[in-house]
């Protein structure tokens, strides 16, 4: 095992801690995190770390929090050089040119598809609503253009029970990235891997989903919606519009069985979590 080397992490949600931990099992550990600012949650409105920022503090990491990649955080970033290298697993904002610049052999990124196909703020969601099972993990190099870089590694992952949830799939393909980034990093800090050119006729692009995006008709076709259903579980979770008052349902467990859609569990505006049954019998079909 190689020494571990000078590097950053950029991450913020669960998928970043899930790249730290794969990490830190092979003996990678970053010298800072760079994530986003605590932000308001919840009804109360209590300010919340970000996910890699307790992970960072459970680990002793220092942890810096810009709300921009502006000039002032460019300077943080170089008055702490040398850094041999960054990683980025869901940061959550464009890496401008200064940062790219900044490390020696570069910044590279998890990103949870096969590039060059679904590049860009929704490939997880994308890949389950697409029925898309040939799925995996690319590190990337990044530059200046969105997922555009060259590939440094890449791994195909088998989902047993397809379609997953995507916070299930999400978990899946972080821990292998996470991996073979881990595998990557002795060979390319010393130039032994040389990035792959992606194929940018092949690229297809997929969009930032909206809170609209999940609501479902449920005469609509019953694999369609279960996918849909898959692919928001956590956010902007599936739901329908029920009765005259068009009371929000969200739809929160369903199975999709012999060509069917079977709805398990909802949350009714207002209410707590109630089986489907209990919801059909309080309120009507």
């Amino acid at each position: 095992m190689m020494d571990n080397p000078r590097f950053v992490f950029f991450g913020t949600p669960d998928m970043g801690v899930y790249v730290l931990e794969e990490l830190e099992k092979r003996g990678f550990l970053p010298s800072l995190v760079v994530t986003a600012p605590d932000r308001p949650q919840g009804r109360g409105m209590v300010l919340q770390a970000p996910p890699v920022k307790e992970w960072a503090q459970s680990h002793n990491i220092p942890v810096f929090q810009p709300e921009r990649l502006d000039t002032s955080a460019v300077e943080k970033l170089e008055e702490m050089r040398p850094w041999d290298l960054f990683v980025v697993a869901a940061y959550g904002k464009i890496i401008p040119q200064p940062v790219i610049d900044i490390p020696r052999r570069g910044i590279l990124n998890v990103h949870p598809s096969l590039l060059p196909r679904f590049r860009g703020a929704s490939p997880i969601q994308s890949q389950i609503l697409e029925d898309e099972q040939d799925v995996g993990v690319t590190i990337m190099l990044i530059d200046e253009k969105l997922d555009h870089g060259p590939i440094v590694a890449q791994s195909r992952v088998e989902i047993p029970e397809w379609p997953p949830k995507a916070s299930e799939l999400e978990e899946i393909l972080a821990r292998e990235g996470g991996k073979i980034l881990a595998e990557s990093i002795p060979g390319w800090l010393p130039g032994a891997i040389e990035a792959q050119k992606q194929d940018h006729e092949k690229a297809t692009l997929t969009k930032k989903i909206s809170k609209e995006d999940g609501e479902i008709d449920l005469s609509d076709d019953p694999y369609t919606n279960y996918l849909k259903i898959q692919a928001f579980d956590v956010w902007p979770r599936t739901y329908f519009f029920h009765g005259e008052e068009k009371m929000r349902v969200i739809i929160t467990e369903a199975e999709y069985t012999d060509g069917k859609l079977e709805i398990k569990k909802v949350i009714p505006a207002g209410k707590a979590e109630m089986t489907y049954d209990e919801f059909i019998r309080g309120f009507g079909n």
